[in-house]
Parts: structure tokens; sequence; C-alpha cells
């Protein structure tokens, strides 16, 4: 296999597995490692990659990446901290949680500081830096690479502590929420660990306001059966109700507004 042709699968492969080692990599492509690092050198130097302790993620194209977290913390702001609100009244004192990455989870993270003795499991920078203010919290932050704006930490460290535990709850972000589609995001890097939760929880919820709802993002997450519920605003409810079976569940903006 000539040089281009490797570098192109790898990409390939990677596009598909959101992860790669650079050890799997020398054995898929029957090489050894100090050709396969070239590779990535090369890769990484043309900006298609990003290279990480002992393996590589895609690097994320303009359209692939989140917005900026400062404007997504602004948008919807109400009906997120309405979700929050619903979603925090779930959880009882001495609960364990996953918080995934995302701004309706940090407005969820807000109010679970104000519980006892709760374990929280994150992998989003802007929650474990607003929770470890609370010593009531037993915090666990994962490892992993930092993306892009989005101060979510990816990779195979984030995916193994998720792999590692086992928590009563697990609140999850999505960019789109679709009948057929089911859970989508906006990009592939976060999947594996996305799924590494799915996979570390009791009860699984998504947390999407009604602009999430019906739209499909470019990368597939999971099917609406491995989720337990949809915590949503009613803005399309009436519309929507068919279509999600008893997943749904709506709370009123209008009621629950913080600054």
């Amino acid at each position: 296999m000539v040089v281009n042709e490797r570098r192109e699968k790898i990409l390939t492969r990677l596009a598909s597995t959101g992860y790669l080692s650079a050890s799997q990599l020398s054995e898929e492509f029957n090489v050894d490692s100090s050709t396969i690092r070239r590779d990535l050198i090369y890769l990484e130097k043309y900006g298609h990659i990003i290279r990480t302790h002992g393996g590589v993620l895609p690097a994320l194209s303009t359209e692939e990446q989140d917005t900026p977290y400062s404007i997504r913390k602004s948008r919807h702001h109400a009906e997120k901290v309405a979700i929050a609100d619903y979603a925090a009244s779930l959880v009882k004192d001495g609960d364990s949680v996953i918080l995934d990455n995302g701004s309706t989870t940090y407005e969820l993270a807000v109010l679970l500081a104000l519980k006892k003795h709760l374990t929280v499991i994150t992998n989003d920078l802007n929650i474990s830096m607003l929770l470890c203010q609370y010593p009531a919290i037993n915090l666990n932050v994962t490892g992993g690479a930092v993306t892009g704006n989005s101060f979510t930490l990816v990779g195979p460290d984030a995916t193994r502590k998720f792999s590692e535990v086992y928590a009563d709850w697990a609140f999850m972000g999505a960019e789109g929420v679709h009948p057929e589609a089911g859970i989508t995001n906006v990009n592939a890097i976060e999947i594996p660990t996305k799924l590494a939760i799915l996979g570390a929880a009791k009860t699984r919820v998504i947390l999407a306001d009604s602009s999430k709802i019906g739209y499909r993002a470019v990368s597939h997450v999971c099917p609406l059966s491995s989720i337990d519920m949809i915590i949503t605003d009613r803005k399309k409810a009436d519309k929507l109700m068919a279509d999600f079976g008893d997943k749904l569940r709506f709370t009123d903006c209008s009621t629950n507004i913080r600054s």
C-alpha cells in the first residue's frame, strides 16, 4: 500500500470510529510504529487529525465544530433553565449522577450543587469548575483531550472513566433528537464518550430544548430505544407526542427563569 493510500484509509477509519490508537493502526496496516508516527505527524501538520497520547482523534471541520459555549449558553436560556429544574427534581440527595457536556447540563449542575452527598462524574470543564466549589459534592472529572471551544474532555481517557463507573442517572445533551434518526450530534469526536455514558447509568435522560426536537444532526449517537426520557419545553408538544411515544417530558419555561 502506498503512503497516500494508507493515510487516506487512516482518515476514513478515524471518521467512523472517533478514536484510534497508534498500536491499532500499526497492526491494521501491517507497518511498524515509526511509519505510523510519520503518517500521523503528516496528517496533523495539515490539520486532518489531533494527536493525543498514544493515539489520534479526527480534527473538526468548520461545519462540525460546536458553536462557542458563550453563544450556546445564551440561546433558549429560559427553556434550558426550566429543563434543568425538571431534571433536578428527579435527583435525590445521595444519588450518583453523570453529567455530559453542554449548556443545559451546566444549568442542571447549578441546581445539583444545592443537593447533599451527590456523586457527580463529568467530562465538562465548565461543570467541574462550578461543582469543585461545593464540598458536599463528590466530584469526579474524567481525563481526556479538550475539544476546541466546547470545554469538553473526549478520547480514550474520558471513555475509559465512564466505562469504569455506574450511576443512578446520566443527563446528556444532544444537537438533534429525531423520531427516526434518534439522538444525533454535531461531530463524531464525542460519540465514543457519549456511548460510554449510555452504558454507565441506570436511567438515561436527554436534556434538549424544543429547537433540537425533530432536528437531525450529522453524527448518529444512538436510537431512541437507548434513552429512557427526553426533557424538553412545550413549544412543539402537540405535534410531537405521537412521534416520540411516552419518552417526552414537558416543562413550562415561563415559570422558571434564572439570570
